[in-house]
């Protein structure tokens, strides 16, 4: 590697004007490669011990500059290393040292094959490398087998059949026997799971890791007993998530005995954590920080620079396509610019590389259970949308991450058994507002008699909205500054939107009202809600039925009538009702459920947030995610049966890791859920 890099630099100094070996009337050709030898090991030994050091610091930074500093910081090591050369003569500008520094850094990663996911003999030989050098610091693994689970977030079960069939996840179809290696045994089944009503990566991985998303109507909602807006993927509101769970399982989790969380939100109990969110805001040691796993990739200054080089790359490729789609006026489109195209870069580039090296370094290390996620699909189809070609690609990298943690298996200390699942899926469709003119809280407002921006009262939805508020209240409503509105000590809702699902709540009101109590409130908020078009469902609490739930042309079933007389539920077939009254049974269910409209014909809803790809609620791939599991384990459910919701996932999950002759999990039945 030493000579390599020595090479490197003399073919730099001979390119870049900038930058020289030595001076300019010094012509000795020994001189020059002696120079360069010393300063690329001078490099290569600041790299070692100076780049780890930097990398710590690195970490207390905002992982979306992470790009543009490890350019820096290596381009100053360079200078430092030409620096300490006895000639004296070695020297470079600034901005030639960081190009200098990061083709010798990605030249190095090159020939020493580091994460390539392609199928060259120096991967393969450095593969073997890690695993031997894991053999020889730790005592020899157990011979009975661990379990890898890779969640492939919101890629969907139909999503993944797509993708196979079209070729780009080329590892998934040989698992399943078809594809290119059509005609061999498959080694894995695919099975579909339905989610909970809340389809989204919160409840679902909260019920898989920890057994239990008792009390999660959404990503995001309001608890009229804290006074706070809960969101799954703050790092308070995790933490807090799972110490529910806990409590109420009684149980640490999937993870609770030699396990490894990898970029969840989670823990799952596990001893060994990174870049996981619910350990964020604690102070914890160096080996279970939540960044922890940002450390142990970037202290190797090739893998910085080619992450960083590819970072950059996904930052161009999004501006590229999301200027195409704007060009083509591509419909439906949401804006993707700001931050996003960073975001993005971050969620299919970092987090990907990190937690792939993560996953394999726990496979070498023999750890028993790691459990991972990786989010680059769930990112782009946001808002890209769930198809087409710029998820594609993104499926493609996935299946090629798949393809490296096999191939890891094969020198690991132990056997593994590699299981992908998802959490939820992705249902298409343009946004409420895009498609009305108004989001649902301008509607809810309406609905109340509040006053609403000038655009959206001057929709068709707004103009309709005042007109039902008129006849509830008997009274003219005006455009100006008499028009009614509620008492100035009442509190006005808060209204939340996760994905195509929108929860209405009133915080002044300590209880969960009634749809009685409501329709006293503000008589034409139901009824407008109800009969607009991009409204499916409402469910409210009723002091007659115990709950309702309410559509057009003034449906209203109570639920425990919902299986002979479905109503509004019936286009969002099996499952829906129990989905729904398990939502009601939670203390903190809103006020008001508002699930959009969906149109069976094309699996479109219209998500409340600004998304063309959304998940959340009820209604199309959302709700249908996968579980990709190998034959050599039992069948996660008999014929005939279903799997639904992520807590009866969890328990497939603890079955097959005692299968592997544990214990993997320290009780030896499942955990029963205590009394709310």
């Amino acid at each position: 590697m030493w000579a390599v890099s020595t090479v490197t630099m003399l073919v730099l100094a001979g390119i870049l004007p900038d930058f020289q070996l030595q001076s300019a009337d010094d012509e000795s050709t020994t001189r020059l490669a002696m120079t360069a030898a010393l300063g690329a090991g001078a490099f290569g030994l600041l790299s070692a011990l100076v780049w780890p050091l930097l990398v710590r610091l690195l970490l207390l930074v905002p992982a979306l500059v992470l790009g543009l500093l490890v350019f820096f910081l290596n381009g100053s090591l360079l200078i430092v290393a030409l620096r300490l050369v006895p000639s004296g003569d070695s020297e470079a500008a600034p901005e030639t040292a960081v190009i200098v520094a990061a083709v010798m850094s990605a030249v190095a990663s090159a020939t020493g094959g580091a994460l390539a996911v392609r199928d060259d003999d120096a991967y393969r030989r450095r593969l073997y490398r890690l695993a031997d050098r894991r053999r020889r610091a730790l005592p020899p693994g157990p011979s009975s087998p661990g379990t890898v689970f890779m969640q492939l977030d919101g890629v969907g079960h139909d999503l993944m059949l797509a993708a196979v069939g079209k070729g780009l996840m080329p590892t998934v179809a040989r698992w399943l026997g078809e594809g290119a290696g059509a005609g061999e045994r498959p080694t894995h089944r695919l099975t579909a799971w339905r989610t909970d009503w809340s389809s989204q990566t919160g409840a679902s991985q909260l019920g898989i890791l920890h057994g239990s998303n008792h009390d999660v109507p959404a990503f995001r909602w309001y608890e009229k007993a804290a006074r706070e807006v809960m969101v799954c993927n703050r790092p308070t509101s995790a933490a807090e998530l799972q110490r529910r769970a806990i409590d109420r399982t009684g149980d640490g989790g999937l993870l609770t005995a030699d396990g490894a969380s990898r970029g969840n939100l989670f823990s799952g109990g596990a001893d060994e954590q990174a870049l996981v969110l619910s350990i964020a805001t604690k102070r914890r040691d160096r080996r279970n920080r939540s960044r922890a796993g940002y450390f142990a990739y970037f202290s190797d200054p090739a893998n910085a620079v080619r992450t960083a080089l590819s970072f950059i790359a996904e930052v161009g490729r999004e501006i590229g396509q999301s200027s195409r789609a704007r060009v083509r006026k591509a419909r439906p489109r949401v804006s993707r610019g700001g931050l996003y195209p960073f975001v993005r870069a971050f969620a299919t580039v970092v987090e990907r590389d990190v937690v792939v090296a993560a996953v394999m370094g726990d496979m070498f290390a023999g750890r028993t259970a790691v459990y991972a996620d990786l989010v680059a699909y769930d990112e782009v189809a946001h808002h890209s949308g769930p198809f087409g070609r710029d998820v594609e690609k993104v499926l493609e990298r996935l299946d090629r991450a798949l393809a490296l943690i096999e191939k890891a298996a094969e020198h690991a200390p132990r056997p593994y058994r590699l299981v992908v699942l998802s959490d939820h899926g992705q249902s298409p469709g343009e946004t409420f507002r895009a498609r009305y003119g108004l989001g649902l809280g301008d509607l809810v407002r309406a609905g109340c008699g509040l006053p609403v921006p000038r655009r959206a009262r001057r929709t068709h939805s707004g103009a309709e909205a005042r007109a039902a508020v008129r006849a509830a209240l008997r009274r003219p409503v005006e455009e100006g500054g008499e028009q009614h509105r509620p008492s100035r000590r009442r509190s006005e809702p808060i209204v939340l939107a996760s994905g195509n699902l929108g929860l209405v709540s009133f915080p002044d009101v300590p209880h969960r009202m009634t749809k009685e109590e409501i329709d006293a409130r503000h008589p034409a908020l139901l009824t407008t809600l109800a009969n607009h078009p991009g409204v499916g469902f409402l469910l409210v609490r009723s002091e007659r039925h115990g709950g309702v739930v309410l559509g057009a042309y003034g449906a209203e079933i109570p639920l425990d009538r919902l299986d002979d007389d479905p109503g509004p539920l019936e286009v969002f077939g099996p499952g829906a009702a129990d989905a729904v009254r398990r939502t009601h049974s939670f203390p903190s269910t809103a006020d008001i459920m508002v699930n959009s409209a969906y149109d069976p014909a094309d699996g479109e809803v219209l998500a409340f947030e600004e998304q063309i790809g959304s998940h959340g609620g009820l209604g199309g791939a959302q709700g249908r995610p996968f579980l990709l599991s190998p034959i050599a384990l039992s069948a996660p459910v008999d014929d005939g049966q279903d799997l639904v919701g992520a807590e009866h996932v969890h328990r497939v999950l603890r079955r097959w890791l005692r299968e592997a002759n544990g214990p993997q999990v320290p009780v030896e039945t499942e955990p029963q859920e205590r009394a709310a």
